[in-house]
């Protein structure tokens, strides 16, 4: 296996606090736009398709994808772990992933192609077996891409993620719409992502990294020990994203699927292109400095700040124009008030990963699984009661459950030395919910001018330049000094938290088994 170190990702220094803080802040930069071109594609996408495919249409795809995803997460499930927090040859370790993910794709690619027919009946859309089948194919692809993700996420190296993850998602972006605007409706969305699965590894290999397949007894048995103890997390979490689309198939059917994911889809944007990107940067730097036995806890409280500004201000006006989503068709109104409930869901469900990468961090995977399951038996038990109620109860169910969580996350914190300090993080709160005011009036403002037709393209641009503007200058004159402090890098300097000696820092180097 060869990784090819190139530009800006080669040579990090990261064994000093300031090259970890540039390290980190070069991550997440690059990790950003990689999630902006890459999943941010994947978002205009469901957009354009809600212009050529029905609501029933749309729906089906969404119940195959879910499905597809749940598979995904199983043949990957610890690998990003295990590639980051190996003491082994990388080389070997990864070597020994692939052939194990690798494996579990085809079987469950097979496990797919046998078994459509049957999960597609049982979840209400039998319509849905041609495009599970189809999906199912890209499994043992997206399982080679995923160890050469991992690998690249080791030494923070995010930039040559550029050309697998944004070509793949260029290929199935491309070619679903191609399809769609030809007539061949649900079909589209799989064979694009079949498509873009199978480019993802060839780039992958195009962008330097190699990978070959290989065995090492002691290397598997390590893989399986972490992934005994990330794995349950791990197909929880893809649960948490996935239920309440197999739950409102099976109650409502796939014309509601439809609606409900289209909103799903937009208020999921800020969480793949913010969330993730904030997750994934944190854990290598919270990694780090627990091995360094460093004070966690102010890096901890600038990635929870910038989560909530970066995710909260998208957030904030997303749910202000969620009205004029009928851009796109009328039959899509049902779909705004989704929209405006699910985004503090997504805001929610942001805060409560960031938080959980510390949980994992310090080596606290009994409460990491604990909060994971949690957080699933509350939505399992707020979808058995309010999916029959609709679409906007079902999103009401996906708020409360996700936001019961996070206390209980910052009390795990807390006994780990690395809970968020109260202040910075309660006046960033302070700003969001000032700009949420502020993009209101903004909006009446708006109105007030003429542009008041939801359905009109001219009048959303005009609303939804004055509210971004509006709602981001807010968020940024309230928190200036975090803006400061990120140009800096996202991890606090030496002389800003405690030293090796003290007491907090000794439990976060030293913490109970969970």
């Amino acid at each position: 296996m060869t990784v090819t170190p190139t530009g800006a990702d080669a040579g990090a220094d990261t064994g000093s606090a300031s090259g970890l803080a540039r390290s980190a802040t070069r991550g997440t930069l690059w990790l950003g736009l990689v999630n902006l071109l890459a999943k941010g594609s994947q978002i205009v996408l469901t957009v354009v398709l809600a212009a050529f495919l029905t609501e029933s249409e749309l729906g089906l795809v969404t119940v195959a994808v879910a499905l597809v995803g749940v598979g995904q997460v199983v043949q990957s499930m610890g690998v990003f772990d295990i590639v980051a927090r190996t003491d082994r040859d990388p080389d070997a370790m990864a070597g020994v992933l692939m052939t194990i993910s690798v494996g579990i794709g085809v079987l469950l690619a097979l496990a797919g192609l046998l078994g459509a027919a049957p999960v597609a009946a049982a979840l209400g859309a039998p319509d849905a077996e041609p495009l599970v089948r189809i999906a199912a194919l890209s499994l043992p692809f997206t399982a080679a891409g995923g160890v050469q993700m991992g690998l690249m996420h080791r030494n923070l190296q995010f930039r040559r993620r550029l050309v697998p993850d944004v070509g793949s998602a260029l290929v199935a972006s491309v070619l679903a719409v191609s399809l769609a605007a030809g007539g061949f409706g649900a079909l589209s969305l799989p064979v694009g992502l079949l498509a873009g699965a199978v480019a993802l590894p060839l780039l992958g290999i195009a962008a330097g990294v190699r990978i070959r397949p290989g065995w090492d007894t002691a290397a598997a048995a390590e893989a399986l020990r972490w992934t005994r103890v990330v794995g349950p997390g791990a197909v929880v979490a893809v649960l948490l994203v996935n239920v309440d689309y197999l739950a409102v198939s099976r109650t409502l059917g796939p014309h509601a699927v439809g609606v409900y994911s289209l909103g799903f889809r937009i208020a999921w944007a800020p969480y793949v292109m913010v969330s993730l990107v904030l997750g994934a940067v944190s854990f290598p730097v919270y990694a780090r400095l627990r091995r360094e036995r460093r004070d966690l806890r102010p890096a901890v409280t600038r990635f929870v700040r910038a989560l909530l500004v970066l995710a909260g201000v998208p957030y904030v006006v997303f749910a202000l124009l969620a009205e004029r989503i009928v851009v796109l068709d009328g039959r899509w109104a049902p779909a705004a008030p989704v929209l405006v409930v699910l985004c503090g869901y997504g805001l929610g469900f942001g805060l409560q990963y960031v938080l959980q990468e510390v949980v994992r961090a310090v080596d606290r995977p009994g409460a990491y699984l604990l909060l994971q399951l949690a957080h699933l038996a509350l939505l399992v038990a707020g979808l058995a009661l309010l999916v029959p109620h609709g679409v906007v109860a079902t999103a009401w169910a996906q708020l409360v459950a996700v936001w019961l969580v996070v206390p209980p996350a910052l009390l795990v914190l807390y006994r780990a030395g690395g809970l968020p300090r109260p202040w910075p993080v309660l006046r960033t709160v302070g700003g969001l919910a000032a700009a949420l005011a502020a993009g209101e009036l903004a909006d009446l403002a708006v109105r007030a001018a003429g542009a008041d037709d939801p359905a009109s393209v001219p009048a959303l641009l005009a609303a939804g330049t004055v509210v971004v503007v509006t709602v981001a200058a807010v968020a940024a004159v309230t928190n200036l000094d975090l803006l400061r402090d990120l140009r800096g890098g996202l991890r606090d300097a030496p002389d800003d938290g405690a030293r090796p000696t003290d007491p907090e820092v000794g439990r976060c180097s030293h913490p109970q088994s969970g």
